[in-house]
Order: structure tokens, then C-alpha cells, then sequence
């Protein structure tokens, strides 16, 4: 387990401190008997409830009235009992459940009896955890939550009396001044700035809450200067922190208009910004590039945050801030990673893939990697974070950044990355031939002596990918004297690719659901077929295969790859034919 420094130890100590602090004084403002706002006369309502952008399922409005919650890959059933009096399978479940982020499923059945159960289920909220709840009142499901019920108020709200409106209502202003309080100090990345988000929300939406409007604005514009890099991505170089950040901002300059008050220019700056590296992202098939934490992909959430897009350009070829490199080469797509890892209190879903690379072509991915599960995230976390679950390199079996693992400081940062690269030079030239994407990174350099650089070569009608990974001593012209310098170059694979090995044992023919034949080689040996899993697709885990090139860099210090696309005929089009040996996944 990485040792945290004595800066790190520090800060993250005064953080504990001034969390549990924040915690006393904000249960103390929000106890039964502190000072309450009035909710009698036409003063206090809510005057608009922001759009849901979220796609919604109304099938699940009726699986949600027969007492079944399906959450986070758990299904709880709760046979009449109250879901909030049911044991949590799973803290993702529990979270699910309290966020109310469910409750646009009740919307889009449309019906008498999903308003009424919304508004009963809310009202239930209230009774058993309206006051307290370990779960339910971290700041990052109270902003959820927030969001959740103002953007379905009108499914609450339709046909309700005077006495749950107001109950509601203070539940709601309750839950606001809560948040409100502890906004600084909820986990930083996403969660804040989604919590700064529901406090505008609520600015907007609620007569009672007007007057915080201003001081809103300006807190969450500052949260989106600081979070939102100049190319467009986000500070935890997460692609997926883009997608849901979009979709609680797109509404969020419609609330302003609809309240006639002109959205703050940091707002609809970040907004232009982050567009951009949606196409940015995206393979040709819609899927984005499973890089630092990006899971499944919904087509139907990019498309939806896409029809706000009123460029509709191509997407951008060099991200520099975020640390990513793009090329798009006829129709094949490149990604590369060439960034340092996030910063450490944005590093909880970082990833030790740098100069990781996805290709696809067509419609077609075919190098991925493993990227991390929609639902079971934990139990899989650590594993998609290593360098091993990357298409790169990894040397002596170690990962190219160190994990923090300890429980003190768990609960704040999650397991935050405390060491890995810190110089990650790049350049790109682009010529008539094609364009030559060249990096390296020092991962390994402390602990073994070896800077990793990588070399990508693509062809400009996009047919061919030429690769070189070289191993360079640190310092000198030799390694350190350790018996440790293995490599091993991994290619994993999508598992819509069939790989057969060439008859040489230097290649893998790969065969593409669109029955087009790219071809892998390499000089550097024989080429291994090993099991691998892709995490990234909505059917959840499925087995797949990956190439592996394994070596010593102390007698090679080099390994070069080629992939290109093989025009094949009608009779050769089967991988027997051709003499090649099938291997399947597992």
C-alpha cells in the first residue's frame, strides 16, 4: 500500500476536522427546534420545476408500485414494508434509494397511481429519515435529492393537499439550509459542484430561497472555473463527469431564463467548453473512450445533451488540459492518454492507464479498455483501475501509479492515488502520411529506473497503426541492477472481436462483427492470447481476450506492433481457411 506524505497526511487530517465540525453546527441548524422559515400565505412555492434531462423507463413505475427496487445490480422486494425500512443490500443501492433520482421512472408512466405513490414514497422519506440518516444526509445525496424533487415536482406536487405541500416544503427548505452549510467541504470533483448545482436549483425554484440566488451563482460559478478545464474536461479527467455535469447544467441556464435573470457568463462559458469533448470522447459506434473511471455509455442521455449542441463541429484532435490526444483518420478513431493522473482529491476514480489507447474503426471498437462496470462499481474498482486493465504497458507487474488504501481517510477521498507520473511530454505532427502521436511518462521511473515511452503511428487513410514502446533507463545508458525488468504489452481486446493466432505465432488475425480482418503483428516474439474482461458495456461484466507481448526490457528495451486492416476475399474471409489457429474467450 503507497505511504501518503506528511503534506498529504495534513491536509487531509484538517479536512477530517473541519468535515466533522461542519457536521455539528449543521445538525444544530437543522434540529427540530431551531428557527424555521415561515410556509403560510402565497410566500413560499415553488414557481418552476427545472427539466429532466435523465431518460426515463416507465416500465419500472410498475415494478417500483409492487414493492420491487432494483438499484445498483440489487434487488430489494419489500413485501409492504416501507423501502427506507429495508437493510441496504449495498451502500450504491442505499444511495440510489435516498438520491430519488428514480422518480422520473414514476413520471413517465403518467398516471394517477405512480403521483400517488411518488408523493406517498416521499412522504414516507420524511417520516422515517426526514430528521436523520447516515446514508441519506451526506451532502452529495442531499444535492441529488434536491434536484430530484424539484425537477419532479409536478409528479409530487399534481392533486397533493395543503398539508403535504407544506410538509414537503419544509422537508425541502430543511434539506436546502443542510446543504447549504456543508457545500464547501462535500467531496470534491463532481459531488460539489452537483451540490452547488441544487443550491441554484433551489434559488430559482423556490420563492422561499430567492435570496440566495446571488450568493448561489457566484459559488457555483467559481466551483465551475475551478473544476472545469480550458479544453472543456473535467479536473478528474473522468469522461463520464462531463456527461452528468451537462445534464444538470443544460436545465440549469433554462431555470435562469424562466426566473428572467441572466445565467452567470462562468456558466454558459463551461457549458461551450464541455460540448466539444463530448464528440471529443466518442468512438464512431456513440461509445465513449473508457478512460479514468467511464463506465456504459448511454446513447440516448449523448444524444439528448448533443440536440443543445448548436456547433455540431468536429470534435477537437488535442485536448492538453484534460490530457488526452485524439485522431480520426478516415474511419478509424485513435485515443490516447497521454495526462498526468487527477489531482489527489479528484483521484478517487483515477486510473493508472497512462498512454493507454482505444481504436475502432467503423462502427467497430476494436482495442478498449477493461473500463469500470455501471452497477457493482466497488467490488470491481480496484481491479479497472490498475495499469494491467489498459491497453499499455506494464513493468514488473506493478501499476504506473500507487494506490492510498488506508481506512482513515477512506470516507473523504475514497482511495486516492498518491503516486505516479508527473512528467508526460507530448507532441503530435501531422503530415501527408498520416499523424505521429509520441509520449512518455515516469511511472515506473522511482521504483525501477524506466521512463516508458510510446510512439503511435497512423496511416492518414486510417488502414494501418504502426506502435513502438520503448523501455529507457532513467539515468545513463543501462538499467539499475535489479532482477526485476519485465514488461508485458497488453491489447485488450472488445469482446465483439474474435481473435485467431497466426500460424507464426507473431500475429492474431481479428475478426470485426462487420466481418471486416484487421491483422496484429509484432517482431518481438510470439504473441499471447490471454483472458481479459470488458467492464464498459450495459450487459455488465462479459469475458473477452487480450494480446499480450511479454519481454525483458534489459535484452529488447524495445517492441514494436502493427495493426492494419486486411482486405480480405470472399473465400479467405474465414480465419481456417487462412490456416490461423482459433482461440476463444476462456
Amino acid at each position: 500500500m503507497a505511504r501518503l506524505s506528511l503534506a498529504d497526511r495534513c491536509r487531509l487530517s484538517w479536512l477530517t476536522l473541519r468535515r466533522g465540525l461542519d457536521h455539528v453546527i449543521a445538525r444544530i441548524a437543522t434540529h427540530p427546534l431551531a428557527p424555521r422559515p415561515s410556509f403560510s400565505g402565497r410566500k413560499d412555492r415553488i414557481v418552476i420545476a427545472p427539466q429532466d434531462l435523465r431518460t426515463a423507463d416507465p416500465t419500472r413505475a410498475a415494478e417500483i408500485y409492487g414493492g420491487r427496487f432494483a438499484f445498483a445490480g440489487k434487488v430489494v422486494v419489500c413485501d409492504g414494508r416501507s423501502p427506507f425500512e429495508m437493510i441496504p443490500p449495498s451502500d450504491e443501492w442505499a444511495e440510489t434509494l435516498l438520491s430519488f433520482t428514480w422518480l422520473r421512472h414514476l413520471r413517465a408512466a403518467e398516471s394517477t397511481i405512480t403521483r400517488a405513490n411518488a408523493r406517498a414514497l416521499v412522504d414516507e422519506w420524511i417520516t422515517l429519515q426526514g430528521s436523520w440518516d447516515s446514508i441519506g444526509w451526506r451532502p452529495e445525496i442531499i444535492a441529488r435529492r434536491i434536484i430530484a424533487w424539484l425537477t419532479q415536482a409536478p409528479l409530487i406536487l399534481d392533486e397533493a393537499d395543503v398539508r403535504f405541500y407544506r410538509r414537503f416544503l419544509r422537508s425541502l427548505a430543511r434539506q436546502t439550509r443542510y446543504l447549504r452549510r456543508l457545500a464547501r467541504d462535500t467531496r470534491d470533483g463532481v459531488p460539489r459542484l452537483q451540490a452547488r448545482i441544487a443550491l441554484a436549483y433551489a434559488s430559482l425554484a423556490m420563492t422561499g430561497q430567492i435570496k440566495h440566488l446571488r450568493a448561489a451563482a457566484r459559488r457555483l460559478s467559481a466551483e465551475l472555473e475551478r473544476q472545469i478545464l480550458p479544453d472543456g474536461g473535467h479536473v478528474s479527467r473522468n469522461p463520464a463527469a462531463v456527461i452528468e455535469l451537462l445534464l444538470d447544467l443544460l436545465p440549469l441556464v433554462q431555470a435562469f431564463t424562466a426566473r428572467n435573470v441572466p445565467p452567470p457568463p462562468a456558466l454558459t462559458n463551461a457549458i461551450d467548453r464541455m460540448m466539444p469533448m463530448l464528440r471529443f470522447f466518442r468512438h464512431a459506434d456513440g461509445n465513449f473512450a473508457l478512460f479514468n473511471g467511464m463506465g456504459p455509455t448511454s446513447p440516448e442521455l449523448i444524444a439528448t445533451i448533443l440536440a443543445y449542441d448548436d456547433a455540431r463541429g468536429e470534435p477537437v484532435a488535442n485536448a492538453p488540459y484534460s490530457g488526452y490526444q485524439r485522431v480520426q483518420a478516415g474511419s478509424t478513431v485513435v485515443l490516447m492518454d497521454t495526462g498526468r493522473p487527477p489531482p489527489l482529491d479528484h483521484s478517487a476514480d483515477g486510473n493508472a492507464g497512462c498512454l493507454a489507447l482505444e481504436i475502432s474503426a467503423k462502427l467497430q471498437r476494436i482495442i478498449v479498455n477493461c473500463g469500470l462496470p455501471g452497477a457493482g462499481r466497488e467490488s470491481w474498482r480496484q481491479v479497472a483501475r490498475a495499469t494491467a486493465a489498459h491497453s499499455t504497458v506494464t513493468f514488473n507487474d506493478a501499476s504506473s501509479c500507487q494506490f492510498y488504501e488506508g481506512g482513515s481517510f477512506r470516507r473523504i477521498v475514497g482511495t486516492p492515488i498518491v503516486a505516479g507520473p508527473t512528467k508526460v511530454p507530448v507532441t503530435r505532427e501531422s503530415g501527408a502520411d498520416g499523424t505521429m502521436i509520441r509520449s512518455s511518462h515516469d511511472g515506473y521511473a522511482r521504483r525501477f529506473g524506466v521512463t516508458h515511452q510510446r510512439m503511435v503511428r497512423i496511416a492518414a487513410d486510417g488502414s494501418h497503426i504502426e506502435g513502438e514502446d520503448v523501455f529507457l533507463p532513467v539515468s545513463g545508458t543501462t538499467f539499475p541492477d535489479t532482477a526485476l525488468d519485465a514488461f508485458a504489452l497488453r491489447f485488450h481486446l472488445h469482446p465483439g472481436v474474435k481473435a485467431m493466432r497466426l500460424p507464426d505465432g507473431d500475429g492474431v488475425m481479428l475478426t470485426l462483427p462487420n466481418r471486416d480482418v484487421w491483422t496484429f503483428t509484432t517482431q518481438q516474439g510470439p504473441v499471447q492470447l490471454e483472458e481479459s474482461v470488458y467492464l464498459g458495456g450495459k450487459e455488465g461484466p462479459r469475458r473477452t481476450v487480450q494480446i499480450v507481448i511479454a519481454g525483458e526490457a534489459r535484452q529488447t528495451g524495445r517492441a514494436q506492433w502493427r495493426i492494419a486492416h486486411t482486405p480480405q476475399p470472399a473465400t479467405a474471409a474465414n480465419g481456417r481457411e487462412r490456416g490461423a489457429e482459433p482461440q476463444s474467450p476462456g
